[in-house]
């Protein structure tokens, strides 16, 4: 019998963890956000771990601005593309995935931005493209409100098509450096863009060679239904949050099933749920390390993380103890409101316990168990059609990572289901991506 293919892993990193509460764990470094030595240390233990990469977030504003802001690790954290360039020269395998948005960028910028990580890192950038979601941000860049959920899609559909665009602004071997003929590169092989679209007009080319992998690997998060049309158009990740087997296969079967409307087989794009495991070694140790975790989660603060997800609904004047009450439909992150409003009403939680169930991951999937449990969790999620990998979100750090690469890992890998070694030198070829060909050359 042959043995099933590999699953991808990312390590979704924060700065002291992705459980609310973290930065206030005695084990947890509550200036992680802002040290790179801490980000060092993640960074080769998930490369310890042979993870395919490892992935920041992003946000244009202080998100916990004003009272809230005293009571949560919000405030200082690395610009991520910054950040990946410092941990590009301390990695040589791992991938090297930022959050940018394409609400409050520009085409040429990010391009130039990421084929630079590209070629610093030899190959191994990723962009997660996301539109961002907050008014807050939109009123850092002249804007009173954000962009309309489906109008920013509309724009990320063009964006995109304008970065790739620029990405080929180069031929593979345009550049040769001849000092003997005195020639530099082939000007036949450099293409001007020239494009002139609804919302951008961008002549190009770009003023940097064509990066290791062709493009830095596309990666999208939205799983709203503008979201899953532009990742079954050109994303070749998801990041997706799903609290069930059930719903992670329907989710999976559907965005796969999208894929041949535009030319695309299933093995192009990796759908990788979030999962939050807390370890440890007795199922009671883990039961004690998730409770005393939440013990730390202030109402203020919870109920700051359900506005945050509601798209800014204040439910502070409600009963904690009662139930979530109707919501308006969010301009913000509709996807993960649809998420937590059937969570509050499938499992019939309070407003207090539906804030507790999501502190640890924000509406992904948190497992609480021993490392065996974890990896059976993680080995019926990929073989019953729920995930082609996962992106695991330590709930505090270091310990979270380092428990699960010295501990889950191993239990994958005695199965077959993860890789002993990297098997290529970029995030492409680790990934099973193949390169793509220049729009020129086809």
């Amino acid at each position: 019998m042959s043995q099933p293919k590999h699953l991808t892993l990312g390590a979704f990193l924060m700065g002291s963890g992705h459980h609310l509460a973290a930065w206030r764990h005695p084990r947890a470094y509550s200036d992680g956000g802002l040290n790179f030595a801490h980000f060092k240390r993640l960074a080769q233990t998930a490369e310890r771990g042979k993870f395919d990469a490892i992935f920041f977030a992003d946000n244009l504003a202080m998100l916990g601005d004003g009272e809230l802001g005293k009571y949560t690790a919000l405030g200082d954290v690395f610009d991520p593309l910054v950040l990946l360039s410092g941990l590009a020269t301390v990695t040589e395998h791992i991938g090297l995935i930022s959050t940018v948005s394409t609400s409050y960028n520009e085409p040429y910028l990010l391009a130039r931005k990421f084929a630079s990580l590209d070629h610093l890192s030899g190959g191994r950038a990723g962009w997660n493209l996301v539109t961002s979601a907050l008014d807050q941000e939109a009123q850092n860049f002249g804007r009173d409100k954000h962009f309309e959920h489906d109008d920013r899609y509309e724009r990320a559909e063009e964006f995109i098509d304008v970065t790739t665009g620029l990405w080929d602004s180069w031929d593979d071997d345009a550049f040769v450096r001849d000092k003997a003929a005195g020639v530099y590169f082939h000007p036949e092989k450099l293409h001007t863009l020239n494009h002139k679209g609804e919302r951008y007009q961008v002549r190009g080319p770009l003023n940097i060679p064509r990066s290791p992998q062709g493009y830095p690997v596309l990666i999208q998060a939205g799983s709203s239904e503008p979201g899953k049309v532009l990742a079954a158009r050109t994303a070749e990740v998801v990041f997706t949050a799903q609290q069930t087997l059930a719903n992670a296969q329907a989710f999976y079967a559907d965005l796969k099933g999208r894929l041949p409307l535009y030319g695309r087989t299933a093995d192009q794009l990796k759908i990788m749920p979030g999962i939050s495991p807390v370890i440890g070694h007795t199922q009671s140790e883990a039961e004690d390390k998730y409770a005393e975790l939440q013990d730390l989660v202030e109402s203020r603060v919870g109920l700051g993380l359900l506005a945050g997800m509601a798209g800014g609904f204040d439910l502070s004047e409600y009963d904690l103890d009662g139930p979530l009450p109707e919501l308006p439909v969010s301009n913000a992150m509709q996807s993960r409101q649809h998420l937590f409003i059937d969570l509050a009403r499938r499992e019939n939680l309070t407003i207090r316990q539906l804030y507790l169930k999501i502190a640890g991951a924000r509406g992904h999937h948190t497992a609480v168990g021993t490392p065996v449990q974890i990896a059976d969790l993680l080995e019926e999620w990929f073989t019953q059609g729920g995930a082609d990998g996962f992106n695991i979100m330590p709930p505090f750090l270091p310990d979270g990572l380092e428990l699960f690469v010295d501990l889950v890992v191993p239990q994958l890998q005695r199965r077959g289901l993860f890789r002993t070694e990297y098997s290529g030198s970029t995030l492409r070829e680790n990934l099973g991506l193949r390169r793509p060909v220049s729009r020129y050359a086809r």
